[in-house]
């Protein structure tokens, strides 16, 4: 079922913005914005009409495999339409925690084109407003936007602004030629040199993923980081299944030494996860990795690959990953980037004011 929601703006001379953030539009009498309210699959039909590949986050099977994760399930969705005409598609997560609900949506608002500031805030606004109506449970919304005015940090996770995408279209050679030049030089060496080999193993790890998941334990301990629990990855490529999750690995001697999960919807491929042993760091097994894969999904009838999140300003802690994205490829995009919008603003507040607590605790 599907429920419509309008918000119409006039620029007449007599109008008066609805908020801080509304301006009236001029050589446009009238503009209506309407929120189509629905579940992900229909959204993702309408998207499909429209000619948009949304990202793997925003579809009807990454909801179905979210509904699985204890404290999430799917919420709805918004099909964002413009005199009728949609512009912008959003999937949204109910995430129960520490006994309080949020709604999140990883990369999405998708839009069709990039959106003035002032649309996107007129968007974030209805989308409040509807949300507000229809769940009294929701504190806040964690969506991805271009503008953070009226936005705040995220309370938790690591959001990023630019991404890596690797063109894989033409062939192995075309994909080695687009990379930077101490990309293919690296790409290179390790094709001469490493003794890995590397294969789609996606049908071994469903079987038995306790090989693959030593390998993460290992990058977990090195890193300084805690691994998710086994059941995580299994769940993740089980329920998406082999048409949106592919696991890619690298073997030495029989031994897998490092590994990838890329998702896939569309002809859009990312980079989801990826560790590797400790003892291989200094024989170049990633980068033979990578490009096996870029291969291997330019030849499946994909386009890009998403090498997901890099550092600057905006996320100073994912800098150290710079060095090894970048070499692949000249082109890195700007995106839109997670920000929290508050629903319930005195709840929220005190979330902030929680938090602030903790982290002077800690130091």
């Amino acid at each position: 079922y599907c429920e419509t929601y309008f918000w119409t703006c006039l620029t007449c001379s007599n109008s008066q913005p609805s908020s801080s953030n509304h301006q009236p539009i001029r050589n446009n009498p009238t503009i209506m914005i309407t929120l189509e309210f629905t579940d992900a699959a229909t959204m993702e039909q309408q998207a499909v009409q429209a000619g948009l590949t949304l990202p793997i986050e925003q579809t009807a099977v990454w909801a179905k495999y979210q509904n699985t994760i204890d404290g999430r399930t799917p919420w709805g969705a918004y099909v964002v339409k413009q005199d009728g005409a949609p512009i912008a598609f959003i999937a949204l997560i109910d995430y129960e925690t520490h006994g309080y609900h949020y709604l999140r949506s990883v990369h999405g608002p998708a839009w069709l084109d990039k959106p003035s500031a002032q649309l996107e805030a007129q968007v974030r606004d209805l989308l409040v407003e509807d949300v507000r109506k229809r769940d009294k449970n929701v504190v806040f919304l964690r969506i991805d936007l271009w503008n953070f005015e009226g936005s705040f940090p995220v309370l938790s996770t690591v959001p990023y602004n630019e991404t890596v995408y690797v063109d894989i279209t033409g062939g192995d050679e075309a994909i080695l030629t687009r990379m930077k030049k101490r990309g293919r030089r690296d790409v290179r060496k390790a094709l001469r040199e490493s003794p890995a080999v590397c294969a789609d193993e996606t049908a071994q790890a469903m079987a038995d993923f306790s090989e693959y998941y030593e390998v993460m334990v290992d990058t977990a301990n090195r890193d300084g980081f805690s691994p998710a629990p086994m059941s995580d990855y299994v769940d993740m490529i089980s329920n998406l299944g082999p048409d949106h999750a592919r696991v890619f690995a690298a073997r030495i001697d029989g031994k897998v030494v490092a590994w990838s999960i890329v998702t896939i919807n569309g002809d859009h491929a990312v980079y989801y996860y990826a560790c590797m042993r400790t003892e291989i760091m200094r024989q170049h097994v990633p980068d033979k990795l990578i490009y096996v894969i870029c291969c291997t999904l330019g030849e499946q009838g994909c386009t890009v690959l998403d090498l997901m999140g890099i550092g600057n300003d905006f996320a100073p802690s994912l800098k150290s990953l710079n060095g090894f994205k970048t070499k692949f490829s000249e082109s890195i995009a700007q995106i839109s980037a997670g920000r929290d919008i508050p629903v319930k603003k005195a709840f929220y507040r005190s979330l902030t004011l929680l938090q602030s607590l903790r982290r002077k605790l800690r130091k």
